[in-house]
């Protein structure tokens, strides 16, 4: 399995998502520390910290809510020619709670 995480690092990318069991596309853009989501109408901007070339720490910059202000620990855990398989999950372990560890796609629209 492949993992060349540093070309994944920054760039435009497109993902899907299910939202009430339809299935949407958004589109984000990564700088060194910034990201940027674009989807719904929307557009959610968020601080990246890198760990290391292949995880990241991304924290919202105006959170709505509790639940927004929480961290989410990103992890590329495959790459290919023009997409990366990610898992994520809140950065910080909630008492009393399982740790949900969820996965998704994203591929690079450009550089």
């Amino acid at each position: 399995m492949e993992r060349n995480c540093a070309d994944f690092k920054t760039g435009t990318f497109e993902f899907k998502y299910m939202l009430d069991g339809v299935e949407k596309t958004g589109t984000f853009t990564r700088t060194e520390d910034l990201n940027i989501d674009f989807y719904e109408n929307r557009i959610d901007s968020a601080s990246v910290r890198w760990i290391n070339d292949c995880e990241f720490i991304q924290k919202k910059l105006n959170p709505k809510n509790q639940a927004e202000e929480r961290a989410i620990h990103m992890k590329i855990i495959s790459t290919s020619e023009d997409h990366y398989t990610f898992e994520y999950q809140l950065a910080v372990k909630m008492p009393y709670k399982k740790q949900r560890v969820e996965k998704g796609t994203a591929t690079k629209l450009n550089d």
